[in-house]
């Protein structure tokens, strides 16, 4: 079942996430081409050099991939069977272990933890197996062992029990769901995730927020934490790379183009997000339109540019959910647009250069989510802004910890408190938003990913 890309036997260093540092893709005529991935991760990782990443095949192209031995030194890829793996990823760790920690149910109609949830949990139990022998099978003696996210929750208490020599460290990138809500979870599988991080030697998280929901969970359920050590590590942005990428040819094409289509004298308020039901995309253009509703003067002078970039679209509840942005966004433009100016600019392609160039050109950036682990472009606005960017952030946010202090705070459920924040951010003097937004991009680069992973790694060492 699990074959692999390229090994390097007994290494000391050891990485595990479901998505790996490289993808393949299969061509009609049989040739398989790679791409790079970026993020917080690989750039993170970059700092250690001798290390081995072990990763799932994600599709047809990855498993291709593997079947053919073609791959690169330092990356080893599971073939995990194909069904196995969507029953883990989709209906385990997205349709139901992002659902607790986001806070995203319905509870009145859900979850249902039925015969097909327990046959899904299964899988997901046989893919973390996966990657723990695989692990166990390339550590070399007291190896230090980075298990990434919610994906491999089980992973560090099965490797704990191949390789007790290992140090294991647990990283959570997502938050981490209060005692209540985590206990919507069935009793044994609730327990069976707790001591599945339980089994590293140090379990990590973004915030101290989410470390202590994690802790209040083991304490009600457990009894406590056991020996394991628990850390905090906020990631940061990577300044040195957005300064220098936002800098290059093809942002300065994409800038000019969204100039043209915002306008000559408008201020622009900007999103960037995958259409991922936590980012709260549709309350954020309800907050919109009621700003244009109570504040009429801002017609014609404001532009709201939404980059909403389809995420999990094999999942139908996303899928909707991105119909009704696309919907919603049209809605606003049918009752507000004039000849001259149309008040939603709404992209659904993923373009970085676009980002980028979005970031250099915002007057306000709204990070408004219903929970979310950090948001990293909260972070990364206020390093790259061109002339300085008021930002509005959920206090619901990871982020909201290390900017909060700087940026107008908003309650993401409140659409009317929104749209008067859009108002003060909009209204903001000039003196006022450079002196923020300097102060924004210091907290916001201090953990930069390269640092943030060698403290993780260091921690984990120490013991």
């Amino acid at each position: 079942m699990v074959s692999e890309h390229t090994s390097s036997s007994h290494a000391q260093v050891l990485v595990a996430s479901n998505r790996g540092p490289i993808t393949y893709t299969l061509g009609e005529d049989g040739t398989l081409d790679s791409k790079r991935g970026g993020g917080g991760l690989v750039s993170g990782l970059s700092a250690v050099d001798d290390k081995l990443w072990v990763c799932a095949a994600l599709g047809d192209g990855d498993r291709e991939a593997v079947r053919r031995g073609v791959g690169e030194e330092g990356v080893r890829m599971l073939d995990i069977d194909a069904e196995v793996h969507a029953d883990a990823y989709n209906g385990i760790a997205n349709s139901v272990l992002w659902f607790v920690h986001h806070l995203l149910y319905q509870t009145p109609v859900e979850p249902v933890f039925d015969t097909e949830f327990r046959r899904q949990w299964a899988s997901f139990e046989t893919y973390n197996r996966a990657f723990a022998e695989a692990l166990a099978e390339e550590a070399g003696p007291g190896a230090a062992v980075l298990v990434q996210d919610y994906h491999l929750a089980l992973v560090p208490g099965m490797l704990r029990e191949l390789r007790p020599d290992l140090r294991i460290g647990h990283f959570s990138h997502t938050p981490w769901a209060p005692v209540d809500y985590f206990r919507l979870l069935p009793d044994d599988i609730a327990e069976q995730l707790l001591r599945g991080i339980l089994g590293a030697d140090r379990a990590a998280f973004l915030t101290r927020r989410w470390a202590d929901a994690f802790i209040g969970c083991c304490t009600e359920i457990l009894g406590g934490t056991g020996r394991t050590r628990i850390g905090v590590h906020g990631l940061g942005a990577d300044a040195d790379f957005l300064r220098r990428r936002s800098q290059e040819a093809d942002v300065d094409e994409r800038m000019a183009a969204l100039r043209e289509q915002v306008g000559e004298d408008r201020k622009t308020i900007v999103r960037v997000d995958r259409t991922e039901l936590s980012k709260n995309i549709v309350r954020g253009l309800h907050a919109y339109r009621t700003l244009l509703d109570t504040h009429p003067e801002w017609r014609e002078r404001v532009v709201h540019i939404a980059f909403a970039y389809p995420s999990r679209q094999d999942l139908a509840v996303y899928r909707d959910y991105t119909a009704a942005v696309q919907t919603l966004a049209t809605e606003i433009n049918a009752a507000y647009s004039t000849e001259s100016w149309t008040p939603v600019v709404l992209h659904v392609k993923d373009d970085f250069a676009r980002s980028l160039a979005a970031y250099r050109l915002a007057d306000v950036a709204l990070v408004n989510p219903i929970r979310d682990g950090m948001n990293l472009v909260a972070k990364e606005v206020p390093v790259v802004s061109d002339h300085g960017c008021a930002l509005v952030l959920s206090r619901e946010a990871g982020a909201y910890e290390e900017l909060g202090e700087d940026a107008i705070v908003v309650n993401p459920y409140d659409v009317t408190g929104t749209a008067e924040a859009l108002h003060e951010a909009l209204t903001m003097s000039g003196d006022e938003r450079s002196g923020r937004t300097k102060r924004l991009a210091e907290a916001a680069t201090a953990l930069p990913p390269q640092q943030w992973f060698l403290d993780q790694l260091e921690a984990l060492r120490q013991g």
